[in-house]
Order: C-alpha cells, then sequence, then structure tokens
C-alpha cells in the first residue's frame, strides 16, 4: 500500500505535513508507540535533510507498506544543481566549502546535491551502461568496518559519525539510487 504523496521543497517547510502522513500511517496499522516514534523519527531525519540541501530542490515524500509490518519511506528529488550555482552558494561559506557535509545523513546528502564530493568510501555500482547508480548503507557499514581493522585514515571518525546517527540506529536499510538527475533515498524498517 502506498500513502498519499506530498510535494516537498528545500525551499519550503512540510515537516508538519509529512509528521502528519506518517502518524497516519502509523494509525492505519496499529503500530505500537514504539514503532510510531520509529516511523516518525525516520520521517523527521529524512525532512531535516530534505532542508538542508542547498538551493532550490523540488521531491517528493511518500511511504510504502508491504506485508503490514515492512515499511519504505521514500524521499525522491530531482536535482538541477549546475557548477556556476553550486560556486556561488559555496562562496558564501567561510571554509569555502559545504558544512553541512558532515556526518552520516550530510554524506547522504551529498547525493542530492550534485557535484559534490560522494560520501567517505562510497561504491557505487553502475547498473550496465546507463546512469544508474546505487549506494546501500549496509555495505557502508561492511567496508567501515574493514577499513577500520585496516587502520585506513578517517575511517574511525567515518565510524564514529554512523554510530551517532538516529537513522543508522533505527532503520534496517538505506539504499540512494541515481538515475539520471533523479535522486531517491529509500529508508527501510520492519516493524514487529
Amino acid at each position: 500500500m502506498k500513502s498519499d504523496v506530498i510535494e516537498v521543497s528545500s525551499l519550503e517547510d512540510k515537516t508538519d505535513q509529512v509528521l502528519a502522513m506518517a502518524e497516519q500511517v502509523a494509525e492505519y496499522h496499529k503500530l505500537s508507540h514504539k514503532n510510531t516514534i520509529h516511523l516518525r523519527l525516520l520521517t523527521e531525519e529524512m525532512m531535516g535533510m530534505m532542508r538542508a540541501i542547498t538551493g532550490g530542490v523540488n521531491g517528493k515524500f511518500w511511504i510504502e507498506t508491504r506485508n503490514n509490518n515492512q515499511f519504505e519511506l521514500h524521499l525522491q528529488v530531482t536535482t538541477r544543481m549546475d557548477p556556476l550555482k553550486r560556486s556561488q552558494l559555496l562562496s558564501a561559506s567561510t571554509s569555502g566549502e559545504n558544512e553541512a557535509n558532515r556526518g552520516f545523513m550530510g554524506k547522504i546528502r551529498a547525493f542530492f546535491e550534485p557535484m559534490e564530493d560522494l560520501p567517505l568510501f562510497v561504491e557505487l555500482r553502475p547498473d550496465g551502461m546507463t546512469t544508474d547508480m546505487t549506494w546501500s548503507m549496509q555495505a557502508y557499514q561492511q567496508h567501515l568496518q574493514e577499513f577500520m581493522k585496516q587502520n585506513r585514515d578517517g575511517a574511525a571518525k567515518a565510524w564514529d559519525e554512523l554510530e551517532r546517527s538516529v537513522i543508522a540506529h533505527v532503520a534496517d536499510e538505506v539504499k540512494v539510487r541515481i538515475q539520471g538527475f533523479i535522486v531517491e533515498m529509500t529508508v527501510f524498517k520492519e516493524m514487529a
């Protein structure tokens, strides 16, 4: 089952509307108080990321359920930030860098801001000859664990950032898919 699709923007805060929809989904599926809070936390984290995206980015948010206990939260954005616009935005920063691009969610947000550096230790797998690419939180965690064992520079810091992320603790999986100018983040959570 698919919820209503809510149009969202980095320039207009629709968090209240999206959270109300998440509450309706939780009520419809008769989720426990704990699971309702998990759904709400995941929704808030995704909307916080949407608000932090630089430039005027529009997108869609919805929740899909499978078998009444498997929830997928979707945030789909069409990105069209050109190098000049990015340069102008970053020049306003003291360091000339995107300071918001820190922490686990900041690294995911980099996918939604074209021309940004990709997240640390990310492994993108092209799908044939197309521009489709997918990133997975579980694969990221596995790579970080390997890099920690190898004492690679930045691995410990990246692991600490991951450990502080609400999404990393609550979600079962996070996938980001890039298809041309369309970027879609899907957060997976099974509710017991």
